[in-house]
This record gives structure tokens, sequence and C-alpha cells, in this order.
């Protein structure tokens, strides 16, 4: 039983890892994203979709890092926005 509490208490010290987010921002890519189309008509998860990425009028514009996430956001909302890759 000792073992066990010894294992649990050691867990709880170790800080928790971030690898995923560490690695996005050292890639330093960006992404430049335009919102082209309206979102009246669309279903609601693509209406959040487009807040989440910062968007939620036509010509406007956000800049954002270059991650899997995101690359998700904006395939799901691709017939409505434009995007470049830009240097950082």
């Amino acid at each position: 039983m000792t073992e066990q509490k010894e294992v649990k208490a050691a867990a709880k010290k170790a800080p928790a890892k971030k690898a995923a987010a560490t690695k996005a921002a050292k890639s330093g890519k960006r992404l430049r994203i335009k919102q082209l189309r309206s979102v009246a008509g669309r279903y609601e998860y693509q209406r959040g979709t487009l807040i989440g990425l910062g968007l939620n009028k036509i010509n406007r514009v956000s800049e954002l890092e270059d991650t899997p996430e995101i690359r998700g956001m904006i395939r799901a909302v691709a017939h409505l926005v434009e995007f470049e890759e830009i240097a950082a």
C-alpha cells in the first residue's frame, strides 16, 4: 500500500507536459485567414468555428499560428474563407 501512495504522490508532483503547444510555437509559421462569405443560413457549428478563428464579418482578416487544430477549423469552413501562409 505504501508503494501506491508514493507513486500517486510522485505523479501529482510531476509537471504536465505541453509538447504539442511548444512544437507549434517553435515552428513560427503563421496563417492569414480571410472570411469571404456570410454565415447566414449556415450550421451553428460553422458560425462557432468562424468565431473561433477570430472572424465574424465578410472581409475580416485574422492571423493565427499554423497548428493542426487551426488547419482542421479552416477545413471545416473552407467554403467560407481563404487562407495563405505568411512568414513570421
